[in-house]
């Protein structure tokens, strides 16, 4: 399928970038600075913020690689969730040491107040809770049985049903502009 989106992209994997660079048939960098082109209508972080070193310097590139007119998307996991309070120690998204930050949405609007970005609208991620859940199970027992499925899928439905009232998905999208 084609569009006319014009697409760029990082990632630090080797393996990773090869994949993408096949599946999108363009040059995949390693780093941020080493993308060329200077303005974009849209730019996506999929799970991507809580891994890097230097939020702050990471979001003035973004910001300055943004057109005036154009949107960051951050999805990051949100420790406020309930299915968070649940697992607690063995809760996938904190997964630690890979992820060196972590988020509500408290922290993310002080984040981005700090680096002068407005805040449009904040989405919850309903398919995360279940997700989240069956890796937090998978961490609490060892591996995933079907108790341990069921259990995961129970409690992303309550998750998603708490959240309902309080916002506070497993993971939350937040939609933001300069």
């Amino acid at each position: 399928m084609q569009s006319n989106f014009q697409v760029s992209g990082v990632e630090v994997s080797a393996g990773a970038r090869m994949i993408a660079e096949r599946k999108t048939g363009k040059n995949i960098v390693r780093q941020l600075r080493d993308i060329n082109e200077t303005s974009f209508d849209l730019i996506t972080l999929w799970h991507v913020l809580e891994h890097v070193p230097d939020l702050n310097q990471t979001l003035v590139t973004l910001k300055e690689k943004l057109s005036d007119n154009g949107r960051l998307f951050i999805a990051v996991p949100n420790y406020a969730s309930y299915d968070c309070q649940v697992y607690s120690k063995f809760w996938a998204g904190y997964d630690v040491p890979r992820h060196l930050w972590h988020f509500d949405q408290n922290t993310m609007k002080a984040l981005l107040t700090k680096n002068t970005l407005i805040l449009e609208k904040t989405i919850g991620m309903k398919l995360d809770a279940f997700y989240i859940s069956m890796l937090s199970e998978k961490y609490k027992r060892g591996q995933l049985s079907v108790g341990g499925l069921i259990s995961a899928v129970f409690n992303g439905l309550i998750s998603n049903l708490k959240a309902m009232s309080t916002g506070n998905y497993s993971s939350l999208i937040y939609i933001v502009k300069k």
